[in-house]
């Protein structure tokens, strides 16, 4: 374990500070708080409806409010906390089941920074029979997103949607452009806005990045029946994994499959399909396996990223990247899923998070796959194994560190630039967010590949393949 010499101080939190939820990634966070920002224990809150874990904030006289927050109490609840005594408020979003954009609103209002992971709705968006299925999708949170930040621009910094991923990966995205641009003869500074990111990304012939990610952790016991093991949240491995799977998708394709749909928006980023991501498959590659086969599960970054390198020309959108997660999770929520699919999408009756101490070896590699490109295709991203998380931070695995750090980046970054108003991470300094998490983040590599999806294929049975473009989605998902 490193020694509090080694914990370099990023910034003063000089009001108070409420964390909303206190699950896996809460309590990660928590020591990464105490590590690296100055605050007073004394004006700091945790409000969580689940108090399993509070003897953690005990040992340390951190108050817990024992409630959860809902659509009716919400302002009253937050307002007094994030207003109390002096100096400006944080407010640290880490819940599930809350409305990631209306607590965002209501913080901008009384003058108070924000974070999240993730866009969240109140309950019952994502199991709501009635919606149809564009309702139900990213896309459409991220709208309530985006109508926000236009009609209120400017103020209070809110930093949406920044753990691993969402977040950290749109940091990997942009060193990955660099890289790729000196390794093919182009060397360039780094952009200084969006237009300049997007004009590098399409001169290097960038045709789609995969989120593309391989979790080898594994527990000594084996999964018991009607329970579902993840690494991390279960309940937001759920929820997303039913979504229907979503992608942001690019100008270079030129086939959509039968149960894909386009938004009513003309210029929206994104298409979805009409089956849930958790059961919806595309080839993808990682260092650890190779080629293998992910999850198509939605995630904000997937819309974002192909939207913030978007190229419009006389109001004519000429070039866009395809972008989605490819997800492999650990064996047991492999495991999980398929049992879940099995039993008609009935949830189980028990969920188990793998802590760190359960945990007797396997890494979580998380990267970007920025492929179609004159070296094909390049990796890059956090390798972090659960020995490593170990020595690194207490209470989480090696999937937990790689949020918990973001959620810490993110948090220097917004004390940094008060003022910046709703950001995603694509619109962030990545050198700097990526400069203080680094050091939680195991090795950070850069891998080229020559593997395509048209490649291991048996041969055995006719497939409808585009052969003269290796990098078609119709060539990725698994159909």
């Amino acid at each position: 374990m490193t020694t509090p010499a080694d914990w370099p101080i990023y910034g003063t939190i000089d009001g108070p500070i409420v964390m909303i939820g206190f699950g896996s990634i809460g309590r990660g966070v928590l020591p990464l708080l105490e590590r690296h920002f100055r605050f007073d224990k004394d004006r700091f809150v945790v409000i969580a409806p689940d108090d399993r874990d509070r003897r953690l904030l005990d040992e340390r006289g951190i108050r817990f409010i024992h409630q959860g927050l809902t659509r009716d109490n919400y302002r009253d609840l937050l307002s007094p906390l994030l207003t109390a005594g002096e100096g400006r408020g944080f407010c640290v979003n880490l819940s599930v089941d809350t409305g990631s954009v209306d607590i965002l609103r209501l913080c901008r209002e009384l003058g108070t920074l924000y974070i999240d992971t993730v866009i969240e709705p109140w309950p019952g968006f994502y199991y709501d029979r009635n919606a149809d299925t564009a309702a139900r999708t990213n896309y459409a949170l991220r709208e309530t997103l985006m109508a926000e930040k236009r009609a209120r621009p400017g103020g209070p910094t809110a930093v949406s949607t920044c753990g691993a991923n969402p977040g950290m990966v749109s940091w990997l995205v942009k060193q990955a452009l660099l890289d790729i641009a000196r390794d093919t003869g182009r060397p360039v500074e780094a952009p200084t806005d969006r237009a300049g990111w997007a004009a590098l990304m399409r001169g290097l012939g960038v045709k789609g990045v995969h989120v593309a990610e391989r979790d080898t952790q594994r527990s000594r016991m084996p999964k018991p029946d009607d329970t579902f093991v993840n690494t991390w949240s279960v309940d937001g491995l759920l929820s997303e994994g039913m979504q229907p799977a979503e992608l942001g998708w690019g100008t270079h394709e030129r086939w959509m499959p039968d149960k894909a749909r386009r938004h009513a928006k003309s210029d929206a980023a994104a298409i979805y399909l009409l089956q849930p991501g958790a059961d919806t498959r595309v080839r993808t590659w990682c260092p650890i396996s190779g080629p293998q086969f992910g999850f198509l599960v939605t995630h904000n970054e997937a819309i974002s990223i192909s939207d913030y390198y978007s190229v419009h020309e006389d109001g004519a959108l000429v070039y866009r990247p395809t972008c989605h997660y490819a997800y492999h999770p650990s064996n047991d929520a492999v495991l999980s899923l398929h049992e879940l699919f099995g039993q008609a999408g009935q949830p189980q009756g028990k969920q188990h998070i793998l802590s760190e101490s359960e945990i007797v070896g396997g890494r979580d590699e998380l990267g970007v796959l920025l492929y179609g490109h004159a070296r094909n295709a390049y990796w890059y991203g956090s390798r972090l194994t659960i020995e490593e998380a170990r020595t690194l931070a207490p209470y989480q695995n090696a999937t937990g560190l790689q949020v918990t750090s973001a959620v810490m980046a993110g948090m220097v970054w917004a004390l940094e630039n008060p003022a910046a108003g709703i950001v995603e991470a694509d619109e962030m300094d990545f050198a700097r967010c990526l400069s203080i998490q680094r050091r939680y983040l195991g090795t950070i590599e850069g891998h080229y590949t020559d593997w395509t999806p048209l490649d291991g294929r048996p041969g055995f049975f006719p497939e409808d393949l585009d052969r003269d473009d290796p990098w078609q989605f119709r060539n990725i998902l698994v159909r």
